[in-house]
């Protein structure tokens, strides 16, 4: 009987190893989105920015540091140095090495960074090309004619080499600096500087230091000692102008506020500000009163807005505003 009714009974179910063929869904494309009004705006307001760091430095290059053989390094240190050797202006020794550099650049940087140094670069190069057509610094009544060593002669807008100097440094020192804060460079050595900075710790002035050194000690050998020592000189005040500037740029405030009103403080700070906040309870180590701190960080501009409208709502609040020199986060533009 019981092997009938085994018999009768269905035969246990074998798992198998093969396990049914699953289809690979195929990866979702990226669907273009159209670009916001602000965002349009954010792009051209960078773009014009750029164009005024690219004016500074053409400036600074074309009246100050070429007539002077200052070649405190970068493109146009190099195109200074070789335009003593080779039949090109040094507008197109400029565009001739920063096509080199962009390559270098796109492959280390990405492709963000190196459309935006394209941009800069050629604005350059064309600046510095009309500046030369249209402006040659031997018609300025104030031109000083100079000879210096090898018999090269040259024309200096004032003919006082340590005031030209200063200028020199502070016009590309600020117009590098602009470029810099736009996730953008002029081209040439900034791009090594720019990688150094990206796989190395060091800040952007140390960079350009180190990049642009073995261009700055040529000019000992091709222009003689005082066009030398100037451009030493230059390439450190250099360094120093653009960390600070680039500091200051980008220095934001850190503000503490503790008060007893913190739901119509924080209310501001989001909805008016736009701004985040964080907030902790805390106790009055001389009154014992239990107070609320709230830590926000905000733009320079914003920081005495928010100062005075804490006051208006909480005339008793205490309130520690301190310089942030850079923040790392959602709101807050980082700097290459």
């Amino acid at each position: 009987m019981s092997e009938e009714l085994e018999n009768e009974l269905p035969a246990p179910a074998v798992e198998s190893d093969q396990t049914p063929p699953q289809t690979e869904k195929p990866p979702k494309k990226k669907q273009w989105k159209k670009p916001t009004k602000k965002q349009v705006v954010n792009v051209i307001v960078s773009y014009l920015i750029m164009t005024v760091g690219t004016i500074l430095v053409a400036a600074g290059v074309y009246f100050f540091k070429a007539p002077n053989h200052f070649a405190t390094g970068g493109v146009s240190g190099i195109s200074i140095v070789l335009a003593k050797f080779v039949p090109l202006n040094q507008s197109t020794l400029v565009l001739i090495i920063n096509a080199a550099l962009l390559i270098i650049g796109f492959i280390f940087l990405g492709k963000g960074c190196t459309i935006r140094t394209l941009y800069c670069s050629l604005m350059y190069s064309l600046e510095n090309f009309l500046f030369e057509e249209f402006l040659p610094i031997s018609i300025i009544p104030t031109a000083v004619e100079h000879v210096y060593a090898l018999g090269n002669i040259t024309y200096t807008l004032t003919g006082q080499p340590l005031m030209e100097l200063v200028y020199a440094m502070l016009l590309t020192g600020i117009g590098s600096a602009i470029m810099f804060n736009c996730k953008a460079s002029s081209g040439g050595t900034d791009i090594v500087a720019l990688i150094l900075k990206k796989f190395t710790k060091l800040n952007t002035g140390k960079a350009l230091l180190v990049t642009d050194s073995a261009i700055a000690f040529s000019t000992f050998f091709i222009f003689g000692a005082e066009a030398g020592l100037f451009s030493i000189l230059g390439l450190f005040s250099k360094a120093f102008i653009i960390d600070g500037v680039i500091e200051n740029i980008g220095k934001s405030k850190y503000i503490t506020i503790i008060t007893t009103m913190p739901d119509e403080i924080g209310k501001y700070i989001t909805t008016v500000m736009k701004r985040d906040y964080t907030s902790y309870k805390a106790t009055g180590g001389y009154t014992g009163a239990e107070k609320t701190v709230l830590i926000t960080v905000c733009k320079r501009s914003e920081a005495l807005k928010l100062k005075s409208k804490v006051k208006l709502i909480d005339s008793t609040s205490f309130v520690i505003i301190t310089d942030a020199n850079e923040i790392l986060g959602k709101g807050f533009r980082e700097t290459i």
